[in-house]
Order: C-alpha cells, then structure tokens, then sequence
C-alpha cells in the first residue's frame, strides 16, 4: 500500500485547525447579519432532495478548506474506485458494490472480469416473480390456503434494513398480507411475532448470507418447529419457506426449495443490503414496480454523487460537515430527526449504516488513530415527540449536538392543519437553534431577573434541514443513499475501512464458547475472568443448574 499522509499533517487539516481557532465564537446571528442571502446561497439540491445547509457554523473560507481536504485525501478518486468495482474493502479483499444493485440493465459494472449486472437483475427478475405470485394468491400454503402472512427472520442489516422499508413505505404496501419481523434471539421476539398467526397461511423468509448465523438460525429452527405443530408434514416447510442466502447446501438441508432460495454476493455488505435480496420482505409489501422505483432513488443519488462537484454534491457536503464538527467541535453524537411518522425506525437503521461503517480506530495500513476522533453516534427520533423529551438538552444542555431535520412538502394522510402544524416545528426548532433568545430579548418580555438566565438560548447549534415533495419509494431510496455515501465520504477522510465490521465478531466468538457452560453443572471455563465466572454460577443457579 502507498504511502499516505497521516490527516493531521495535510495542509488543509492544518488550515482548518487554525482557521476554526479564529470562528470558534463566531454566531450564527452574526454570519446571517452579514450576509441577507445565506439562506439562499448555503443550499444544494439532488435527487429530489433539497438541502439547506445554512444555519452551520462554516463560511465560505470553512467550506472552500473542507473541500480542499477532500481532494487532498483523493475523495474523487477513491469514490470513482468503488463505482469501477476495486476492492476498496482491504481486510476481507472485496469490491463494494451495493450501487451495482439499483444499476439499470444496461449498466456495466465490473468484479473480476464479470459484469455483475445482469445477474442482479436475473435476481430481480426472480423476486418479483415470486412476489407476484404471493401477492396475487397464486402462491398457496401446503394445506391450499393463500399466504396472508409473511415474517422475516434476520439481524442486522438482514432486519434493519427490511423494518425500515416497510416502515416507511407502509402506505404504499399491500393491507392484504400482515409482516411481522424477528431478529432477537430472546425468544419474546419470535413469541410475540407469531401468536396470533395460523401457520397455514404464513410465509416465512429466513435471511442469512451463510444460513449459519446463530440468532438467525436459533430463530429459523424455533420457526419450523412452530410450523410443523400445525402442518404436520415435513413437505410443507418447502411451501412456507423461502431463504435470502448463498449457501445452496444448508438451504436444501433445512428443506427449503433451493429454487425459492434468493442470492446475492459477497461486495454486498449486510448493513447495505436492503436493495438487494435482502428486500424480498419489502417487495412483497410494496409490489415489484414500487420496489424497481426504490431502486430507482437509490440510483439517482448514486449519479448525483458520482458525477455532481464536490461543492454541490449532497453526501459530500453533509459528510464534511459532519467531520468538521466531529474533529474540531468535539461534537461526539448526530441527532436525526425525521417529521414523518413512517420514517419511525429511519434513525435506528442509520445507527448501524453510521456506526458499524466508521466505528473503527486504526487506519487502512493498520495504524492506531491517536490524534483525531472518527464515527460520531448517531441517533433520533421522529418529530414532534422529540420535542417533548431530549431537545431540551440539544438547545439548551452544555453539549453540542448537530441536528439533521428531515420533512416533507406534503403529506400522504392529509388531515386539516397537521402537515402545516408539523413542518411548522420544522422550521421553528432549526431556527430556535441557530438564533436562540438572547437575555436582553427575555427581559424585554418582562421576565423578573432571577428567571432571565433560565430563560435564555445560547443558540448557535448547527443543523440541516433535508426537503423532499413527498416520501416516496423514489425518495426513500434517495435518502438512504445520501447517508450510505455521506459514511463514504468520511471513512475516506479518515482513511478508515467503512466495510468491515470486525468488532462484531468478538463477542460472537466468546458467546459460542459461553453457551454450553450455562447449559452444563461443571465448573466454568477458569480461561473467564472472575466477574464472567460468578455470572455464570448466579445464572445457572436462577435456572435450577447449579
């Protein structure tokens, strides 16, 4: 691997260091003053998506420095390297190609040789015939009977991802079937997700890459069980399951059909599945055509970020503008706040897109990070509710946090004043943010002295204010793109390895290894340290083992 500048020692790091020393102060009151149309000059707009970017703490001398760094860690480059299909995935020597699965038919994306797209759409293809069937009745139960309802079993990207689709394109979804989703290995998940359904008419799609995922599987087996109580007949379970997975062996070995069994590759990664098989649960909500516009957003923002200049280009101002917080604010978190109640578990799925991508402390070349931070937390929740709970903190607690607000031009439940009362608090809390309340403003309300201090906004806490006409399918896949490469654009400036997700593993390996002494009366492994030991001994005695 070539030699890289270490990122505290690019020139454009420094002269952000020292040109945030000089507006660290500076308030939002003071840039609006001085330039009437900020408001309208600090925006950008893409994919259907509109950005006003203006009420953050930069000028055009912090923008003009935070592109500078941009090209000096060759963002332009390495964005062009996932497009070719390189393995920019280092550590597990892979391409990263989730924008090859909403690709159009014609395109021409490269792995090894191979042009992927053609089988990406042989997949498609193959989905959408199945969810036709379903959704049509055609599709029948191993008693006969129409499916009336589907559960997805996964975890992680294989779950998230799939909740928040159908989530959030609920309106667009069929009332004819009922979906339920279980990922928690806590036997409540699956308890709850089925006890008032009749297995002869519920399909079941078991997602996991290997179909060796332990929580998965844990929860896959516990369904079969649950469906051969009421059919009966090992035969069914090729009726009433259908795998998202590459492992032909163990598919056909748990008895589903192998010819009901979805594929994807090994460049797709799980937290950035949910347009590939993985959103089989989603299509047969939404219907194939509805899925294929999904896609469509989804490549939309793809052409947006791969051609649009860095100084226009949505994922790339949001993703500096996050770094810029990150590393000199010290902001640590990013709040997400979507005004719209179907975007509900939008900022749980951005939690694992975010975190698990740059949640990383060494650099590409192994190199301990000592001197800058990298992923910051991510977190939310749908407005007005927020408003009502944590946003006290955010206005007017000792931390700084940026804020995303996500809305929308209009509503798809229309009813009297609600949308304009909504994107009302939209505009207000951005606003109260950037400006606050100053005391001399509260004393002028004719608030005693002692209450002034209580009363007044400090103000100057950054936020974007993301606009779209509509939550769509079009629009969703839009949004969702713009945070996978908003993540991109990070990882490369801090010359991390977005892809990986090694820390996930360790605590699989110790769990594996725990299992069988909570189910044995002998000793605890002495490997343990003593707090994992004692907690051993007081379970098994809860459970009558010891």
């Amino acid at each position: 691997m070539a030699e890289i500048t270490p990122l505290t020692q690019r020139a454009a790091w420094r002269a952000l260091t020292a040109h945030y020393e000089q507006i660290k102060a500076l308030h939002l009151r003071t840039l609006f003053a001085q330039d009437p149309r900020r408001g309208e000059r600090f925006v950008a707009e893409g994919a259907g998506l509109y950005l006003d970017y203006s009420k953050h703490r930069v000028t055009d001398e912090t923008l003009r420095l935070l592109l500078s760094l941009a090209h000096e860690c060759d963002l332009r480059g390495h964005i062009d390297a996932m497009f070719r299909g390189d393995k920019i995935n280092i550590t597990e020597g892979r391409a990263v190609l989730h924008v090859a699965l909403r690709a159009p038919r014609d395109a021409a994306i490269f792995v090894d040789g191979n042009n992927v797209v053609p089988e990406v759409h042989a997949v498609l293809d193959r989905m959408s015939s199945f969810a036709g069937r379903v959704r049509s009745g055609e599709w029948k139960g191993f008693t006969g009977r129409p499916i009336r309802n589907v559960i997805n079993i996964g975890i992680g990207g294989s779950d998230l991802g799939p909740v928040m689709a159908y989530e959030a394109l609920r309106h667009y979804a069929t009332r004819d079937l009922v979906f339920r989703f279980v990922s928690n290995v806590d036997g409540t998940d699956f308890a709850e997700a089925t006890h008032d359904l009749d297995a002869a008419e519920t399909l079941i799609i078991v997602s996991s890459k290997t179909f060796t995922t332990l929580e998965t599987m844990t929860n896959a087996r516990t369904a079969r069980e649950w469906a051969l109580a009421t059919l009966k007949d090992e035969a069914a379970i090729a009726r009433h399951f259908v795998a998202v997975s590459t492992n032909e062996a163990e598919v056909s070995r748990f008895g589903i059909d192998t010819a009901n069994m979805f594929g994807f590759w090994d460049w797709v990664g799980g937290r950035y599945s949910m347009d590939s098989a993985i959103g089989l649960s989603t299509m047969l909500a939404i219907g194939p055509e509805n899925f294929r516009l999904l896609l469509a957003g989804f490549h939309e923002m793809d052409e947006h970020y791969r051609t649009t200049p860095f100084e226009r280009n949505l994922p790339v101002l949001m993703g500096l503008l996050s770094l810029w917080y990150n590393n000199f604010f010290g902001a640590a978190t990013v709040a997400v706040l979507p005004y719209d109640q179907y975007l509900r578990r939008f900022p749980a799925y951005l939690q694992q897109l975010t975190m698990e991508s740059n949640g990383k402390s060494v650099t590409l070349d192994g190199t301990v990070i000592a001197d800058y931070q990298t992923g910051p937390i991510y977190w939310g929740e749908p407005g007005t509710n927020g408003q009502h709970s944590f946003y006290q903190l955010i206005h007017q607690g000792t931390r700084l946090i940026p804020c995303d607000f996500i809305g929308f031009g209009r509503s798809l439940n229309p009813l009297g004043q609600h949308h304009d009362l909504l994107v009302s608090n939209i505009f207000a809390q951005a606003e109260a943010l950037a400006f606050g309340k100053t005391a001399e403003e509260v004393e002028v309300d004719g608030v005693p002295a002692w209450l002034v201090p209580h009363r007044t906004f400090e103000g100057n806490r950054p936020s974007s204010v993301i606009l779209a006409e509509q939550l769509t399918p079009q629009v969703l896949g839009a949004l969702v793109a713009l945070y996978e490469h908003s993540v991109y654009t990070q990882g490369v400036l801090w010359n991390i390895n977005p892809f990986d997700q090694w820390g996930v593993e360790l605590g699989k390996v110790l769990a594996m290894r725990i299992i069988p002494e909570l189910e044995s009366a002998s000793p605890p492994d002495l490997k343990h340290d003593s707090s994992t030991n004692a907690l051993i001994r007081r379970y098994r005695a809860m459970r009558g083992r010891s």
